[in-house]
């Protein structure tokens, strides 16, 4: 399974890239998450488990119908690169690698505020083999899990961090 989910944001890089990466911020910015909380602290990330609601009919974080979703995933913030890296270690989407890349462009508006506005195309890319289910498991990661909670909940968190980003002071 691969899910690849863009978004163009108009902000400075280091807003986005802080917003991306301050995951334990994420509940207080991004409705549909529920928790995010570090289990392991590093220099360059750590082991985060994070909560979110994949909604369903209805607006970002709300909807008729709310379904959990819960993982742990080993995090690895790159700052030189603005990468951040995810694996994930617990829960259904075990196994999953997640890639967030942020670049940015510099356009006439970007030059007219010396450098401190442009264009950052940030791109999350999710690689999976599916769940270790016998005969199902690559089916129901490409068929549902990537598409439908996967993606669902990506779209959200992208358009939550350019809501931010892009209103951010």
């Amino acid at each position: 399974m691969l899910t690849v989910d863009r978004i163009s944001i108009r902000a400075p890089i280091d807003r986005v890239f802080t917003a991306a990466s301050d995951v334990e911020r994420w509940p207080a910015i991004l409705p549909h998450y529920r928790s995010v909380r570090f289990l392991e602290r590093r220099a360059d990330g750590g082991t985060v488990e994070m909560a979110a609601w994949r909604s369903f009919g209805g607006s970002e974080g709300g909807g008729p119908l709310r379904w959990p979703a819960w993982w742990v995933s080993e995090m690895t913030v790159d700052p030189p690169h603005r990468e951040i890296r995810y694996r994930h270690v617990q829960g259904i989407t075990r196994g999953m690698d997640v890639i967030w890349r942020l670049r940015g462009t510099e356009g006439i508006e970007a030059q007219r505020h010396g450098g401190t506005v442009g264009t950052v195309e940030v791109e999350i890319v999710h690689s999976w083999d599916g769940p270790g289910w016998p005969l199902i498991g690559r089916a129901a990661a490409a068929l549902v899990i990537g598409p439908v909670f996967v993606h669902g909940i990506a779209v959200r968190t992208l358009a939550g961090i350019k809501r931010f980003a892009e209103g951010a002071q």
